[in-house]
């Protein structure tokens, strides 16, 4: 009776792992793609982590409302296949000097 249940536990387990990965690899790369491509990806779904080269990646959004609180924007340009300096959206950015409760 432990066996078949081990199984289901050891499948269950291995399938996880391997959504958690393909999520992992799900991440768009800006020079693989065009500039409007990627604006559109962040600005259709609100907030996006996209690779701009080799191990580098950050967060970006399409508005303020995608920012943690005591965060605000700050404009962001990423090289994209078609464009050095493609603008994309924002990145939140801690906001100093001010009172954020």
């Amino acid at each position: 009776m432990q066996k078949p249940i081990l199984t289901l536990l050891a499948a269950s387990f291995m399938a996880a792992a391997a959504s958690s990965a393909a999520q992992a690899q799900a991440r768009p790369f800006s020079l693989g793609l065009r500039c409007g491509d990627v604006a559109n990806l962040v600005s259709l779904n609100g907030a996006r982590v996209i690779s701009t080269g080799d191990g580098t990646y950050d967060r970006y959004v399409a508005a303020q409302r995608y920012c943690a609180r005591g965060e605000t924007t700050k404009p962001a340009w990423i090289p994209t296949a078609d464009n050095p300096q493609c603008f994309v959206g924002y990145t939140c950015e801690p906001v100093y000097g001010r009172d954020r409760r």
